[in-house]
């Protein structure tokens, strides 16, 4: 018995241990609460938001949701991806088109939402492409790229692509400064000879369609990152520069010696109506314009031969330079459009500047000298505040809408929230680890939705089951919805995401377009009955015709091949019921398989080499037939007269 009595007391004081520990964890936050029913999204129900993650060196853009963060969509952009066919079928090449020829890759970095009035309108998301200088717009009803456009005389298009509150200009500025026009010179001549672009490109307020309206030719530094103004401040793009040095070797040295580089401050609507009134200069050009149409399901690529430049010192008033601590990376501006952050990396404090300020000091005309003919404007004229001992390594700073920001800082692995005006620090959580940009939905526009924090951190390490030397990159949420910031979740992303935007799901998921309709196919090669398919001959080249719909191909069984000749297949779905693709693939084929979109058309190109008979099949499992939904073609010898002959299920 007296063994029975102490193992009671003793089981009593440990559930009595527990229960404390309990308590105190529920009183001290982050573990404390349940962080599990704040991500948990029970089966069948749906997130809260879109969250659309850069890719970086995957060249696309991911799709998240909010917050379970599970990924839903990998959106192919700028790299061939053979899941669906996109940048192998003939109908996606052209997107992938350049002045350089065919690029299926590219490094994405900064994508961000069209906007009206300076709230997320849900229309477009945008994205650049750093390596080779591209801006690329996505059909958020399709989830699809629409369009791509290149950008001449530029370099690591790094401080893109970000989005004037009306959606009236994408903005693409150089990271890299080089010699414009090109041209074979000295490398160690880089100082006041090589030029950053600033590019201006017009986005069409209904369809969307990009053009590029001027080109800002400033001084040759490098231009990091931009955002545009809003509210007030309206009419107004900011971008960090470093390397105000002009150095062209060992920058981690030569491009930190200045105390202060600059915020270039660009009133982008004066430049506009100097354009309109005639002003600036066509210079040549080669670079690529793709567009994909959505009713014939094809994409089209143009080259284009000019574009309009403009020397910033024939525009008074229009261009001035803010110092800010050196090195600087984020620029981002609060939802007032009142101020614009300048996060010098070198630096232990973090500046705020004063929109009001800078256009008082604009309007008293007292510089600090100039750059190439641009004012320099006083580092105290236009200080609003700094924040104070805010951490190590500042990057990125977005906003909730309730009069905090939040700051990412590098070097101490931090995420730092902050209160605009009286500059205090109010919280800091660590992240895991490096963190580089952070993502609140809507956070780059006048109305964010301030619950959550997502922080994409560059390194991994110990958060998932070791997958080898490489791991996928981390992102890390936080519950932001009440005084202090409360880590809840750990989810893995794709590619290095560099950048991200987000934005509820009730302004997205309505529209979401969930089939292609079969009566507006303009693909020329569409067939949209079964008894119109059909396999036709032009030489050596073969054209099939072909319709799938669960589970038959139509037609399934062709001969008359030969060896050498080039066989388009031209497949069309005529499934009209949501989420029900065919795939289609043949042994030998050297491209890709394909993804075929209910209602849609897309078309693959098969050389046979060998003499035989090479089955084809659907790739994606339609339905309890899929085994089924499979084809013959027959390949003879190049000589040989076999007729040319197929089945339509006969």
């Amino acid at each position: 018995m007296k063994i029975y009595n102490h193992l009671i007391l003793t089981i009593g004081a440990a559930l009595m241990l527990v229960s404390c520990g309990q308590q105190n964890q529920s009183s001290n936050g982050a573990l404390s609460s349940s962080a599990a029913e704040k991500v948990y999204v029970a089966p069948g129900e749906q997130d809260e938001y879109y969250a659309f993650l850069s890719g970086g060196y995957s060249g696309n853009l991911t799709v998240y949701g909010l917050p379970s963060g599970r990924m839903f969509k990998e959106i192919p952009v700028f790299s061939q991806f053979p899941t669906s066919g996109y940048g192998y079928s003939e109908e996606t090449v052209p997107m992938l088109n350049t002045s350089h020829g065919f690029v299926p890759w590219d490094d994405a970095h900064h994508p961000d939402i069209s906007q009206t009035n300076g709230e997320l309108d849900g229309r477009w998301i945008f994205i650049n492409g750093n390596n080779t200088p591209r801006i690329a717009r996505i059909d958020l009803s399709t989830f699809e790229t629409a369009e791509i456009i290149e950008v001449p005389n530029s370099a690591g298009n790094h401080s893109s692509s970000f989005i004037t509150e009306n959606t009236e200009y994408v903005v693409a500025g150089t990271r890299f400064s080089v010699p414009v026009p090109q041209r074979d010179m000295p490398i160690n001549e880089y100082k006041g000879n090589f030029k950053g672009a600033l590019t201006f490109i017009s986005v069409d307020p209904e369809h969307g369609h990009m053009a590029i309206k001027f080109q800002l030719l400033m001084p040759g530094f490098n231009y990091d990152l931009s955002h545009p103004g809003r509210g007030k401040s309206h009419g107004w793009f900011f971008f960090t520069t470093y390397n105000t040095e002009e150095a062209n070797s060992l920058l981690e040295v030569n491009a930190s010696q200045n105390d202060k580089d600059f915020i270039a401050a660009i009133n982008w609507k004066k430049i506009e109506e100097y354009v309109n009134n005639g002003g600036g200069t066509k210079i040549p050009a080669n670079y690529a314009h793709n567009v994909y149409d959505e009713h014939s399901h094809t994409g089209t690529s143009t080259m284009r031969k000019e574009v309009l430049t403009v020397d910033p010192t024939k525009v008074p008033g229009a261009v001035f330079f803010l110092p800010t601590p050196k090195s600087p990376h984020g620029c981002d501006v609060d939802p007032t459009g009142q101020y614009i952050i300048g996060n010098g990396k070198l630096s232990a404090d973090l500046t705020v500047h004063s929109f009001d300020k800078m256009i008082t000091a604009i309007e008293g005309g007292n510089f600090d000298g100039e750059a190439y003919g641009i004012p320099i404007l006083k580092f105290e004229d236009v200080l609003a505040g700094q924040v104070k001992s805010g951490g190590l390594g500042p990057l990125h700073t977005e906003f909730d809408g309730k009069g905090n920001a939040y700051t990412t800082f590098f070097i101490s692995s931090e995420v730092v929230k902050w209160q605009l005006g009286t500059w205090e620090v109010i919280d800091r959580k660590p992240t895991y680890y490096s963190v580089g940009h952070l993502m609140i939905p809507g956070g780059n526009s006048r109305k964010p939705f301030g619950k959550y924090v997502v922080a994409m951190n560059k390194i991994t390490k110990d958060r998932y089951l070791p997958t080898g030397p490489e791991m996928e990159h981390s992102a890390q949420l936080y519950d932001i919805s009440g005084d202090k910031m409360e880590l809840i979740y750990d989810f893995p992303t794709h590619g290095e995401p560099h950048y991200a935007a987000g934005c509820p799901a009730e302004l997205l998921a309505p529209k979401s377009q969930k089939i292609y309709r079969l009566d507006e196919n303009r693909h020329p090669y569409a067939v949209t009955s079964a008894d119109g398919s059909k396999v036709v001959r032009d030489g050596n080249e073969v054209h099939v015709y072909m319709s799938t719909i669960r589970s038959h191909f139509t037609p399934d069984n062709i001969e008359g091949i030969k060896v050498g000749d080039k066989v388009y297949f031209h497949i069309t779905n005529h499934e009209q019921d949501f989420d029900v693709p065919h795939g289609f693939a043949i042994l030998g084929q050297n491209s890709s398989e394909l993804l075929v979109m209910p209602g849609q058309t897309k078309t693959s190109v098969w050389e046979p080499k060998d003499v035989g008979v090479w089955p084809f099949y659907c790739t994606d499992f339609c339905s309890a037939l899929h085994q089924e939904m499979q084809g013959y073609v027959r390949v003879s010898p190049a000589n040989s007269n076999v007729e040319l002959k197929w089945s339509l299920g006969e």
